[in-house]
C-alpha cells in the first residue's frame, strides 16, 4: 500500500472515530435532556471515555459529560459515583462554565455527613457566586447540624423490615377509618407496569397496601385493590385521602422515551367498596402560571379533612425555589380547583419543599433541603396560624427523625407513633434506597424528691410521713429518711408513680414536737415535653421559738435599728411577713428581749415597746392582719443560748463534726468581759437584745369581707 492509500485509510478510521464519538455524545445528551437518568448515567460515562482531551474544546466536552454523568448518578441514588463524576468535572475546570458543580458535590458530601468536605466545596462555590443564599444557608446548616446531633430527641425509630423490599418503599398513608390499612408507593416487582423506569433506574412505582392483623403485625403487601384504574404502566405514588375516605388523591408520572414529562395529581371518588376511574386534577387557568406545560411536575397531594383544600408540591412558575408547596381550593358549584397560591417564604425556600402532610392538630409537616438541617431532605413542622390555611415558623424535628440522608413524608398516627420515609443507613436493601420507618415517642419520665426541713433552720427532719395524691387518681405515701428526704420514681411492677398530663398535691403528716402543716404543695406534668426531676422542699414548724434574722435596737431604744451597709431590721422582719404569707393559718407571738442592764421592770416595758414596733411595721407597712400578731415583752428574763467555736461566739448552732461549747448569756457571764474585752462585752449584750417568734395557732381563717348594703336616698 502506497503512502497516499495509507493516508486515506487513516483518515477514514479517524472519521469513523469522530462519528462514533459524536454519536455517543448525542445519545448521552438526548437521554439526559429527556430526564432518562438511568440511561444517561451509563451513556455519559461512556461518552466521557471516548473524548480525548487534546484540545480545550475536547476538554470542555469531556467536562460536560462528567457533569451529566454526575447529575444522572445522583438522580438514581448512586451518591458515591455521583461524587466521583462531579470531582472529574471540577478537575476539568467545568466550574468556569457552571459553578454549580461545586454546590452539587457539597450537597452530596453533606448528605453523607462529610461536613468538612462539604464546607470546602460550598466555600469554593461562594468564591465564584458570592452571596448565594443557598450556599450560605447550607454552611449555616452544617454548624446547626452538629448541634442537632448533640441534642438528640427522645424519639426512637426502626426500619419496618416486614413490609419493606430491596427496592424503594415510601410515603405511607392510612387508607381506612379503622387505621388498619396502610398504602405506600413502591418500586418492587409488580404484575403491572413492568420494565425499568429510565429516570431512576428502578422498576416503575405502584401503590401497594398492607394491613395489620389482630396481633398488630404487618400482612404481606399487595397491590392497592382498585383494579387497573389506579396502578398503570406509569409511576403512581404519594396517595392521600380526605377525612371520610371518600376521595382519593394520588400522583401519576407518565414516561415517554423521548419526552421529559412531569407529574400530575389525579382524583378518584369512592364508589361502594371500590373507586371510580380517576380523573386528572385541573386548576383554573391563570395567565401567569402556564399549568398546561407537560414538563411541570405537580404532586405529593395533601388534602384537608373535608377534602376541599389541597396542599401540594410543584415546580410551576412563580415559585421561590425548585419545588415549592402550593395550595388550591375546590369550588363545588363550579366544579373547579382554584388557581394555586404559593405558601410563601414562611414555608418555601430557594431549595425544594416536598411531601406535605397534616399533623393531627393541623400543623403542616413537610420536607425541605433549603432550611437548616442535617443534610438532604429533613422533616419540618410548621405551626398552624388560627383557623386560616396559613402556617409559619417551621421547626426541624431533629434526630433521630432526621438524618444526614433524605427523610420525608411523616405520617402521625397518634401523639406518640407514626411513620416516615428515609434512605438512611439501615435500609433493607443493599443500595440504601428509601424505606418505610416507624417512630415512637416514649413517655416522659418523672420522679419526685420531697425534702422536709425545720422552718427557719437547715435541719432536716426524719420520720415524717409524706402523702402524694394524683388529681382524679390514687394516693401513695412515703417516710423521710435521716436526710429528711423521700423519693419516688418506679413502682415495684415497673410502672411510673407519675404520669404525663397529671396534677399532684403533697401533704405532710403530723410529727411529735412540730406543728401540723395544713398546707399542700402542688406540681403538674401537664404540657411538659421532657423528662423532669421534681424537687419539693417543705417545712414543719418546731414547737419552740423561731429564731428570726437579727432585729436590733440601740441601747434603751424601741426603734428598729437601720444602719446603712450593716443592719436593716425592717428587712429582717420581712422574713416574718414571708412566713405568714407561706402559712396563711399562722398566728405568731413576737417576743422581744433586752439585755440585763437597767431594772427588770424598765426592761420589761422596753421589750414590750420593741415587740410592738415589730408588729406595727408588719401591720402598717406590710399589710398583715393585726389579729395574726401578738406583741410580748420578755425583758431580760430569757437570756440567749449561743455557741463558742474556738475564740468565736456564734448565734447559730454549728453543723457537722465541729466541736463547740454551748453558753447561756447570763449577766454574770457577760460581765466577765466588761474590762478585759469591751467589744465582746457589747457584742454579747447585743445578742440578748433580740426578737423571736412563737406559733400560737395554725388554723386562723381570714374573715370574709361583706360589702356594705347600698343606702337609699342621698343627693
Amino acid at each position: 500500500m502506497n503512502i497516499k492509500n495509507l493516508f486515506l485509510v487513516s483518515l477514514l478510521f479517524f472519521s469513523f472515530a469522530l462519528l462514533g464519538q459524536q454519536a455517543s455524545l448525542n445519545k448521552a445528551n438526548e437521554a439526559y435532556t429527556n430526564g432518562n437518568y438511568a440511561e444517561s448515567a451509563e451513556l455519559a460515562s461512556a461518552a466521557y471515555e471516548k473524548v480525548s482531551p487534546k484540545s480545550p474544546k475536547a476538554r470542555a466536552m469531556k467536562a460536560e459529560m462528567a457533569k451529566k454523568a454526575a447529575f444522572s448518578y445522583k438522580m438514581i441514588f448512586n451518591y458515591d459515583e455521583s461524587i466521583a463524576w462531579f470531582q472529574r468535572s471540577i478537575d476539568l475546570k467545568h466550574w468556569e462554565k457552571e459553578p454549580i458543580v461545586y454546590f452539587e458535590i457539597a450537597e452530596l458530601y453533606r448528605k453523607l455527613g462529610e461536613y468538612e468536605k462539604a464546607k470546602t466545596n460550598y466555600q469554593s462555590f461562594l468564591e465564584l457566586v458570592p452571596l448565594d443564599k443557598r450556599a450560605e444557608n447550607a454552611l449555616a446548616s452544617i454548624n446547626k447540624a452538629v448541634v442537632l446531633k448533640d441534642n438528640r430527641t427522645r424519639y426512637s425509630v426502626k426500619n419496618e423490615f416486614k413490609v419493606n423490599s430491596d427496592n424503594i418503599d415510601m410515603a405511607p398513608v392510612i387508607a381506612d377509618r379503622k387505621g388498619n390499612v396502610i398504602v405506600f408507593g413502591s418500586t418492587r416487582k409488580a404484575p403491572v407496569g413492568g420494565g425499568i423506569d429510565p429516570v431512576i433506574g428502578e422498576p416503575y412505582f405502584n401503590i401497594w397496601q398492607a394491613e395489620f392483623d389482630k396481633k398488630g403485625n404487618w400482612t404481606e403487601p399487595v397491590l392497592f385493590a382498585s383494579g387497573d384504574s389506579i396502578n398503570t404502566e406509569y409511576n403512581e405514588g404519594t396517595m392521600a385521602f380526605d377525612g371520610r375516605f371518600k376521595k382519593m388523591f394520588f400522583t401519576r408520572c407518565p414516561n415517554e422515551k423521548k419526552r421529559n414529562l412531569g407529574c400530575q395529581i389525579w382524583i378518584s371518588n369512592a364508589k361502594g367498596k371500590a373507586w371510580e376511574i380517576p380523573s386528572r386534577l385541573e386548576f383554573q387557568r391563570a395567565e401567569n402560571i402556564p399549568l398546561v406545560s407537560d414538563s411541570i411536575s405537580i404532586g405529593h397531594p395533601c388534602p384537608s379533612e373535608d377534602g376541599m383544600t389541597l396542599v401540594f408540591a410543584s415546580d410551576m412558575p412563580g415559585g421561590i425555589g425548585g419545588m415549592d408547596l402550593w395550595m388550591t381550593t375546590y369550588k363545588k358549584k363550579e366544579d373547579v380547583w382554584t388557581t394555586p397560591v404559593n405558601l410563601g417564604p414562611e414555608i418555601n425556600t430557594l431549595g425544594d419543599e416536598l411531601f406535605p402532610t397534616f399533623a393531627l392538630n393541623g400543623d403542616l409537616l413537610y420536607s425541605s433541603n433549603g432550611l437548616s438541617g442535617l443534610g438532604g431532605l429533613d422533616i419540618f413542622r410548621a405551626e398552624k396560624q388560627g383557623d386560616d390555611d396559613k402556617w409559619s415558623s417551621p421547626k426541624n424535628l431533629g434526630t433521630p427523625l432526621n438524618s444526614d440522608k433524605d427523610d420525608f413524608h411523616l405520617l402521625e398516627i397518634d401523639k406518640r407513633n407514626g411513620y416516615f420515609s428515609s434512605n438512611r443507613n439501615g435500609a433493607k436493601g443493599v443500595k440504601n434506597l428509601d424505606d418505610l420507618w416507624s417512630y415512637n415517642l416514649p413517655p416522659n419520665l418523672f420522679d419526685l424528691k420531697v425534702i422536709v426541713s425545720e422552718v427557719g433552720s437547715t435541719e432536716k427532719i426524719d420520720g415524717v410521713t409524706v402523702e402524694v395524691t394524683q388529681k382524679g387518681g390514687g394516693t401513695f405515701k412515703g417516710v423521710t429518711n435521716s436526710q429528711g428526704t423521700v423519693f419516688w420514681d418506679k413502682q415495684p411492677n415497673g410502672d411510673r408513680f407519675f404520669n404525663e398530663e397529671s396534677e399532684y398535691s403533697i401533704r405532710l403528716g403530723v410529727k411529735d414536737g412540730y406543728h401540723e402543716n395544713l398546707d399542700a404543695e402542688t406540681f403538674t406534668t401537664v404540657g411538659l415535653e421532657f423528662d423532669q426531676n421534681f424537687i419539693i422542699e417543705m417545712g414543719l414548724l418546731a414547737k419552740k421559738p423561731i429564731v428570726l434574722p437579727e432585729v436590733r435596737y440601740d441601747l434603751g431604744s424601741a426603734v428598729l435599728q437601720v444602719i446603712e451597709g450593716q443592719i436593716n431590721s425592717k428587712d429582717s422582719l420581712n422574713y416574718v411577713y414571708e412566713l405568714l404569707e407561706e402559712y396563711p393559718g399562722m398566728v405568731l407571738q413576737l417576743l422581744s428581749h433586752t439585755d440585763s442592764r437597767g431594772s427588770a421592770k424598765s426592761n420589761e416595758d422596753l421589750a414590750q415597746r420593741r415587740a410592738q414596733s415589730c408588729v406595727d411595721y408588719l401591720v402598717q407597712e406590710k399589710g398583715v392582719n393585726p389579729n395574726r400578731l401578738v406583741a410580748v415583752g420578755k425583758g431580760e428574763s430569757s437570756p440567749r443560748t449561743i455557741y463558742k467555736v474556738g475564740d468565736n461566739y456564734l448565734v447559730k448552732k454549728p453543723i457537722g463534726d465541729v466541736e463547740f461549747e454551748e453558753i447561756l448569756l447570763t449577766e454574770k457571764f457577760i460581765n466577765e468581759f466588761q474590762r478585759s474585752n469591751k467589744e465582746l462585752f457589747e457584742q454579747l449584750h447585743q445578742y440578748n437584745r433580740r426578737t423571736e417568734a412563737e406559733v400560737v395557732r395554725m388554723d386562723w381563717i381570714a374573715p370574709i369581707e361583706v360589702a356594705p348594703a347600698p343606702q337609699e336616698g342621698g343627693e
